[in-house]
């Protein structure tokens, strides 16, 4: 590395290039995923945890068959060294419940990125009990009386 780039302006210059491709991604965009993670990342949500490039697209893959028109919304980035932060709006349409109803998901994502600029480490931090199964109709009403119940009475 140059005296001139630091690890921030690569990591910001990596985090430009992810941004753009997540509010673009599409299904035929998937086999570019690894030129913005490094071959074995890793990759967490509340319902993943994988290694590796493949196992990355397969997530994706599976959110283009099960919900419709999803796309991703970057609110906020902060870069800090070679670790970055995305706060994101994820919006889309169930294909099962309620088709016509947009949703929203509000999340974030910690990246940690290689020396190359690519996603090494993957973490997504959403609240799935509020901003997923409380849509669901079945249990749905049951996770909204679970935390009318737990939540400090005014």
């Amino acid at each position: 590395m140059s005296a001139m780039t630091s690890d921030s302006d690569l990591t910001a210059a990596g985090v430009q290039r992810l941004v753009a491709f997540y509010e673009s991604l599409a299904p035929e965009s998937l086999q570019q995923l690894g030129s913005y993670y490094a071959a074995d990342a890793f990759f967490k949500d509340p319902f993943n945890e994988v290694r590796g490039v493949p196992a990355i697209a397969a997530i994706f893959a599976h959110m283009f068959e099960t919900l419709h028109e999803p796309r991703f919304i970057v609110t906020q980035q902060l870069v800090q060294g070679e670790r970055a932060s995305l706060e994101w709006e994820f919006r889309f349409r169930f294909r099962r419940w309620n088709a016509q109803a947009s949703q929203c998901i509000y999340g974030a994502s910690l990246l940690r990125f290689d020396a190359q600029g690519r996603v090494s480490h993957h973490r997504d931090y959403w609240d799935a009990a509020e901003e997923l199964y409380e849509k669901l109709p079945a249990i749905g009403a049951l996770m909204r009386w679970l935390r009318r119940n737990a939540s400090v009475k005014r």
